[in-house]
């Protein structure tokens, strides 16, 4: 899983997608955030290495809780797109070599992230950094495709349509993080539920936000076709619609 997907250029892929990721991606639920925060026993200033932080989201929920972060994202295009923060550094290294410190962090949180990381190289360096009582988190963000929500159920489908088979839509079958406990046997986990409103430019911007879906051409017109489309089925009176999300949260 994460092997192939390390090897599809994960360092530049979102180069053309990060003013819609930071505009249209969705956050994560305070109560994963506490789950996280809460596993760290009293740390007095904790010090965090966000890997993959990409433009930031992940890392400013972390440091609007007073902890400093690293934030580590090897993509140029998705740090100019951050919203700068007293408490955050972006760093412009992976997570294979993140150039941190041994032994220099207490928390290290892949949020959406992992599963673009070479993982032996990676839990090799995690290792190096974090300090002997430090805590890993890896955090992933998945539509409910299979929950109660029509509107979300639909969605995926539409999605599913145009990712054609790519492994980073695929990369984990609705539930089943097998491969991911084999690679990191001593992982804890707990899942969390919450939703996002779009209006109809947001519904688009979050699929443009996506590496593996169209972004020009033929297939871009029809994606945006259907998803306008259901937008407008769906819409409350406000012209909002909500995906439902399935956050998983993993702590060593």
């Amino acid at each position: 899983m994460a092997k192939l997907l390390s090897q599809m250029n994960p360092k530049e892929r979102f180069r053309d997608r990060a003013q819609d990721y930071a505009n249209y991606r969705p956050t994560y639920p305070p109560n994963a955030i506490d789950c996280i925060l809460n596993s760290l026993q009293d740390i007095a200033q904790p010090i965090a290495a966000d890997v993959g932080a990409g433009t930031g989201i992940s890392s400013r929920l972390l440091a609007e809780r007073g902890i400093k972060v690293f934030a580590i994202e090897p993509n140029l295009a998705m740090q100019e797109c951050a919203v700068p923060h007293p408490l955050i550094e972006f760093r412009n290294s992976s997570a294979e070599k993140t150039d941190l410190p041994k032994h220099s962090i207490d928390l290290i949180a892949c949020f959406q992230s992992f599963h673009w990381f070479d993982p032996e190289p990676t839990l090799e360096e995690f290792d190096r950094i974090l300090k002997l009582t430090g805590k890993l988190a890896l955090v992933w963000n998945d539509r409910d495709v299979n929950g109660k929500d029509e509107f979300t159920r639909e969605h995926g489908k539409i999605v599913a349509n145009f990712a054609n088979r790519h492994p980073a839509h695929s990369r984990l079958k609705e539930g089943d993080f097998r491969p991911l406990k084999l690679l990191i046997p001593n992982l804890t986990q707990q899942t969390f539920t919450h939703q996002k409103a779009l209006n109809k430019e947001s519904l688009v911007g979050l699929a443009m936000s996506t590496s593996y879906l169209p972004k020009e051409g033929v297939e871009h017109q029809k994606l945006v076709a259907n998803l306008t489309e259901l937008h407008d089925r769906y819409s409350d009176r406000k012209e909002l619609v909500y995906l439902y999300y399935k956050t998983t949260v993993f702590l060593t």
